[in-house]
Parts: structure tokens; C-alpha cells; sequence
């Protein structure tokens, strides 16, 4: 007798009459990691209380003084003194060495910058410069020393030059005039000992200081221009947020109807955008400068320059025609997969319209991301600010104590002092050599670990809570009777109390391939000055393989919670179970699963178009109407990408929703073809829709209606021929 080959991927679900959908009587599941996942969260909240007990986040919050003080420091004597000036600006090699902290010259806090030039030297012959220039003096400086005992202490710098505050700290006012730096308008300058110097003296190189310069001023014109339209931003946000909700309502009582819509105003206004940039580019015909080419005119800090170019919408149009023309051939290859894709879109809006209270719980999730977000980002700040203030010896001339560690307190009495008197103990960075510096890579490293297993646990934790509510909805036979009273707050429930070591384990996975890929960027940075040219194309392959690794596994994880939220097994067997199930329908992966993720897709590629087109012609005062309302600003596409990018989260936090529903009850559904085979003793629990749909198919498929009148009459291989058959007729 032939043994029966079994089957490849496990065997077809069997009919179960006592099948109702999410099993009650359920026990607690990989309790192992349950227990790993608690230990690794207190060993966490441990970390974050030393941190704490540790850190102080003044140092990035306060400029400090040569002596480690706290520049504007509420409570001490240096309150009123906010910004850090440098005796000597020239010794900081560039003005980017000025943001690392690290400047082998004399600082201390003053009230404000300077704002004129003036010597030492020019200072002793008025009383009144000599009392403006001792704001900017140590303690002890007097006009009856003389200006040679003065600078030999230490006490004065030797002259002072017109500055302004950045990142609370005096840099010199840099200029451009005619293309020559100048500092005060002036391009030379008296450096205190009677030499004239040249401003550009003051950074290491005049590129350098230029782009500085460049980047300062867009810094503060990007801060300005929130100043300016924050509120409008946080209207068009709103916006988003009705047009989603609104979106979502339609969905539930016009799916059918809003999936065309939402088609053709996706193409609709992927035309317009074409037909404006064509507008643009041949407006642009015959306009000076306009033919120059984006590789010859380089990057600009002011971006609207580059809207004066016709490379740049043509660009624009040649995007935006690649893509309307993939969507099109998309639409036109998958059409009869996308009616079948609708029908499952409104089975998943009848499911969201009786579970209501689902839409609220992106809410929830968001809250608990927040949390993790900022207690990790809390206890890295404190972590990188738990250092000690180490001091060096600064030296102006030759001196073999250079750069050693030293004590502030009693430097002046002590050797290194005397060997080299015209040295200063001067606070250098923030470091130590205690054990607990010495791991303090090691716990930021688990802060980074435990934030990435934490975050995907909060989404995992989502994912089963809205995958048991729907589940529920779909094996109700009579719904909404047969469902829970509250079936989220149920399903929360069940995955808090049994799943907590399945969620930790399945998020545990991801967040070693996600800190896998963090440490193959941090090696890419710094081999980017590296030639080896096999070592860049490991270092590619590596990344490309982890990245859709990462992908894989999203994806299994999410299938599995399911399964776990509706039998309740562990991780493990719950993702066998969920593979084993897609491999046996590939083919409604492939296609049926996909296609309404490729709708869902764009119904939020509608809503962030919608939204960026009205805050395009907002902003940017092509509409004569708003030119009295929108706000004046400096660049309008910052407030219009702030927009865009806020309306395409929020899209995102609705449509998850139903993207969850949909996997949900795709895998409900293939279950439903496996256990049950439309009899009066067997019947499906999928909808009228989908199953007018199926037999729909069946009718124009004689030879999927013949077998189908043969498996009626063999009861005893319906279940396992059943499935095959209705995979093949579902897709015919």
C-alpha cells in the first residue's frame, strides 16, 4: 500500500463545531520570555534611576566657564550671566570647535556680548572703556595694574571685537561684504599687541565660516517662520485629521463607491500636479537664468531658487508622470483583483463600524511610543551628561605639563604651576575613569537596546489587540450578538494577561535585527572615508539583507499575533501556524493582500495630496485670496513639508487600523475556506458580499461547479479537497 505524501506546508484546517472564534480558555504563553522581558525592563528602570542619580543635564542645557561653572545657571551668582565668551576666539581652530565645548583658551560668562572692538591697551586710558571692558575681565582686574601685569595674569583678554550670541555663546559678528569676510563691517582688526589682522583669521578657513554663517541664518529663519505659522500648521493638521476621520466614515457606509473615488482623485490630482509643473516650466521659457543647470548652480540654503529654474520642474513633472503612469498600468493589470479587494475593504469597514471604539486605539498606542520615547530619551540625555568636569593645562608658551590633567583648586600652588608659570588650569571636556564610566558605553548601548525592544512591543501589543477584536467580529455568527460586549477592551485584556511572553518575544526578534542594522550604520559612518572598495560592497550587501530581513519579519510577526490572538498558542507554533496558512494561499498573498494595501495606500496618498495642495497655495501666496491671512515668511515650504509629513502620520494612525482589520480577516477568511464549505451543516462565517463574489465565480466556471457538485456528494474528502477548491474558483 503507497504511503500518502504529506502535505508540504501542514495540514488544511479541520471542521470544528465548537469553533467560535478567540479561544477563552487559554493559558499563559512563553512565560520564559515573559519573565526575560520583566528582568530586562527593571535592569531598564535601573539604568534610567542611576542615569539620573548621575547626569546632570545642565551641561548641554547651560554653557561652562574655564572654572566648570554654569553659565545662566538659576539660583547661582552667574544667573544673570547667560552667555560664554572667549578671551581669544582665534585659538578655536574653527567656529564647529566652539559646539563640541573644547576651546584651549580662557572662557567665562558675561551678561552679553561684546559689541564694539576695543584693546586692553586702549581701554587703560578711559575710565569708562576701562569699566565697559571689565565685563568682559576675571575678578581682581584693576586699571592701577597696568595693562603688561594684566594680560600676564590672565585677568583681561587683549581686546575685544563686536559678537553675537549662537547657541548662547559669543561668536564673532562674521560678515560677508563683497565677498571678503569682515567682523563689525570691518575686514581688518587689532589683535591687542598692535598687529592688524585680517578677519578671516578668525575661523580656519573662509569656506568654513561661510557655511556657518549660511547655516545660522537659515537655522533662525526656520525657527522664525514656525514662529510665524505654528497655528496655521496646527489647523492643516486638524484638517488632516477630519478628512481622515471623514475618509474612515465613508468607508464604513460607501466602501464600494469611495475605493473608485478615492482612485480617480489620486490620479486626478497626480494630473494636476503634472499640468502645474508643465505650467511652471513653460512660464519659465525665456527667463534669465532659468536654463542654468541644477549641477552647476549646487546647493543653495535658499531652496526657492530653485523653483526659478526649469530643470526643477521638470524634474517635478517627470516624477509625477513615472508615477501616475505606474498607478494606471497598476489599476489596469490587477482590476478584477481589485473588486474582490473591495469586497474584503468593506467587510473590514462593516468590522471597524461595529468595533467603533478600535479607531480610537492609535490613540493609546501613542501615548505608550511617547512614554517609551521619552524615557529613553530622558535617560540618554542624563547618561551622556554623567561625566565629570576633567581640567587641563593650558599654556602659551612651551611647557612639558601641556595638556595633563590638573585641579583647578590648588593649581596655583602647585609644581606645574611653578614650571610653567604662564600656564592656566582650564576646564577641558566632560570624562572620568571611574567604573562607571568606564561601562557607560555599555549602558547607553542597552538604553538604545531596551528602547527598540520596548517600542516594538507597545506596536506588537496593538497589533493582537485590534487582531482579537476583529477576530471576534468575523466568528460571530450572528453579529453583532455573538461578539463581546467590549471586544477591544477584551482582547487587551486576554494579550496582557497570557501573551505578554509571546509579544516579548516576537518584538525581542526584531529589536536584535533592528540593532543589528543601527551598528551596520554606525561601521558605514565611519568607514566613509575608507577606500576599500570590497569592504563598502560587504558593509551594502549586509545592510540590504538586513533591511529586508527586518521586513520579512514584520510581517511574520504580525501574521503570528494573530494566530495567537485567536488560538492562543505560543509565539513559535502561532508563526509555523500563520506560514504554514499563507504558504497554502500564496497566490491571495501575493495578489488579494496586496492590492488592498495598495489601495489603503492610497487613500493616505490622497489625503496628504489634498492637504499639501491646499497648504501649497496657502503658503505660498499663489491664490490672491490669502495673500492678507497667510503668514509672512522666510521659506513657505517649511510649513507646507511640516504639514505634509504631520497629515501622513495622522493618515497613517487611521488607516493602520484598518490595515490590521484587513490582514485579520484575510487570514479569518482562509481559515473559513479550510474548516467550512458553505453547507446548511458547515456553513461560512464570511460575509454575503465575499460570498456572492465566490459564487459568482463559480457560476462562470464549469468545471469548479462540477467538482464543487462532487465534493457535495463526498462529505468525507470535502474537507480536505474543499480548500482547493475554493482557492481555485476564488481566483478565477
Amino acid at each position: 500500500m503507497e504511503l500518502e505524501e504529506k502535505p508540504k506546508y501542514g495540514e488544511p484546517r479541520k471542521y470544528d463545531p465548537t469553533f467560535k472564534g478567540p479561544i477563552q480558555n487559554r493559558g499563559c504563553t512563553d512565560i520564559v520570555c515573559c519573565i526575560f522581558f520583566v528582568l530586562a525592563v527593571l535592569g531598564y528602570i535601573a539604568v534610567g534611576i542611576l542615569a539620573w542619580s548621575q547626569g546632570d543635564p545642565r551641561k548641554l542645557i547651560y554653557p561652562t566657564d574655564s572654572r566648570g561653572q554654569f553659565c545662566g545657571q538659576v539660583g547661582t551668582p552667574l544667573e544673570n550671566k547667560r552667555q560664554l565668551f572667549y578671551f581669544n576666539i582665534m585659538k578655536c581652530a574653527s567656529p564647529m570647535v566652539l559646539l563640541e565645548f573644547q576651546c584651549p583658551t580662557t572662557q567665562m560668562c558675561v551678561e552679553k556680548c561684546p559689541e564694539k572692538f576695543m584693546t586692553l591697551i586702549k581701554a587703560m586710558a578711559n575710565q569708562n572703556d576701562f569699566d565697559y571692558y571689565k565685563n568682559f575681565c576675571k575678578e581682581g582686574a584693576t586699571r592701577s595694574m597696568g595693562s603688561p601685569a594684566i594680560l600676564k595674569a590672565g585677568l583681561c583678554p587683549a581686546m575685544l571685537m563686536p559678537s553675537k550670541p549662537f547657541t548662547r555663546r559669543c561668536f564673532p559678528a562674521l560678515g560677508l561684504k563683497g565677498g571678503v569676510i569682515t567682523v563689525g563691517n570691518n575686514s581688518h582688526f587689532d589683535d591687542g599687541t598692535g598687529n592688524m589682522r585680517d578677519a578671516k583669521d578668525l575661523v580656519d578657513g573662509v569656506k568654513n565660516a561661510t557655511v556657518v554663517i549660511e547655516a545660522r541664518q537659515v537655522v533662525m529663519k526656520i525657527f522664525e517662520d514656525y514662529t510665524q505659522s505654528w497655528y496655521w500648521i496646527l489647523l492643516g493638521l486638524v484638517i488632516a485629521m477630519l478628512t481622515s476621520l471623514l475618509f474612515i466614515v465613508l468607508l464604513r457606509f460607501l466602501a464600494g463607491i469611495m475605493v473608485w473615488i478615492m482612485i480617480a482623485l489620486v490620479i486626478l490630482v497626480i494630473g494636476y500636479g503634472i499640468f502645474h509643473c508643465y505650467m511652471e516650466y513653460a512660464s519659465l521659457k525665456g527667463e534669465p537664468g532659468s536654463n542654468v543647470t541644477l549641477q552647476d548652480l549646487g546647493f543653495q540654503t535658499d531652496f526657492a531658487v530653485y523653483l526659478q529654474i526649469r530643470q526643477t520642474w521638470l524634474a517635478f513633472m517627470i516624477i509625477l508622470a513615472i508615477v501616475e503612469v505606474i498607478i494606471i498600468l497598476l489599476l489596469i493589470f490587477l482590476r478584477k483583483r481589485i473588486l474582490i479587494a473591495i469586497a474584503l475593504i468593506k467587510e473590514a469597514s462593516r468590522a471597524v463600524g461595529h468595533v467603533m471604539c478600535s479607531l480610537l486605539y492609535p490613540l493609546f498606542t501613542f501615548i505608550l511610543l511617547a512614554v517609551v520615547i521619552a524615557y529613553w530619551a530622558v535617560t540618554a540625555v542624563f547618561l551622556s551628561t554623567s561625566n565629570e568636569p576633567i581640567y587641563k593645562v593650558f599654556n602659551e608658551t612651551e611647557c612639558e605639563h601641556s595638556r595633563t590633567t590638573c585641579e583647578p583648586a590648588n593649581y596655583s600652588t602647585s609644581s606645574m604651576k611653578a614650571q610653567c608659570p604662564d600656564s592656566e588650569c582650564l576646564f577641558a571636556f566632560y570624562g572620568g575613569e571611574t567604573a562607571y564610566h568606564k561601562y557607560l558605553i555599555g549602558l547607553q548601548f542597552y538604553n538604545v537596546f531596551l528602547f527598540f525592544w520596548c517600542a516594538n512591543f507597545v506596536t506588537a501589543l496593538g497589533q493582537m489587540t485590534l487582531a482579537g477584536a476583529f477576530a471576534s467580529y468575523y466568528w460571530a455568527f450572528v453579529k453583532p450578538d455573538d461578539m463581546p460586549a467590549f471586544p477591544v477592551f477584551s482582547s487587551l485584556g486576554r494579550s496582557l494577561r497570557y501573551h505578554t511572553g509571546s509579544l516579548a518575544f516576537g518584538s525581542l526578534i526584531l529589536s536584535i535585527i533592528q540593532i543589528i542594522r543601527v551598528l551596520l550604520e554606525y561601521v558605514d559612518h565611519k568607514l566613509k572615508g575608507a577606500e576599500n572598495k570590497f569592504a563598502k560592497f560587504l558593509l551594502c550587501c549586509l545592510k540590504c539583507c538586513f533591511w529586508c530581513l527586518e521586513k520579512f519579519i514584520k510581517f511574520l510577526n504580525r501574521n503570528a499575533y494573530i494566530m495567537v490572538a485567536i488560538y492562543g498558542k505560543n509565539f513559535c507554533t502561532s508563526a509555523k501556524d500563520a506560514f504554514f496558512l499563507l504558504m497554502r494561499n500564496m497566490i491571495r498573498v501575493a495578489v488579494l493582500d496586496k492590492v488592498t494595501d495598495f489601495l489603503l495606500f492610497l487613500g493616505k496618498l490622497l489625503i496628504v495630496g489634498l492637504v499639501g495642495v491646499f497648504a501649497f497655495f496657502f503658503f505660498s501666496g499663489r491664490v490672491k485670496a490669502f495673500d492678507d491671512t497667510a503668514p509672512n515668511l522666510h521659506y513657505y515650504w517649511v510649513p507646507i513639508l511640516t504639514v505634509v509629513i504631520g497629515s501622513y502620520l495622522i493618515a497613517h494612525g487611521f488607516f493602520s487600523v484598518y490595515a490590521m482589520c484587513v490582514d485579520t480577516l484575510f487570514l479569518c477568511f482562509c481559515e473559513d475556506l479550510e474548516r467550512n464549505d458553505g453547507s446548511a451543516a458547515r456553513p461560512y462565517y464570511m460575509s454575503s458580499t465575499l460570498r456572492e463574489i465566490l459564487w459568482e465565480d463559480k457560476a462562470e466556471d464549469p468545471s469548479s461547479a462540477q467538482q464543487q457538485h462532487d465534493d457535495d456528494a463526498q462529505p468525507e474528502t470535502a474537507e480536505s479537497g474543499g480548500c482547493s477548491v475554493e482557492r481555485k474558483t476564488f481566483f478565477t
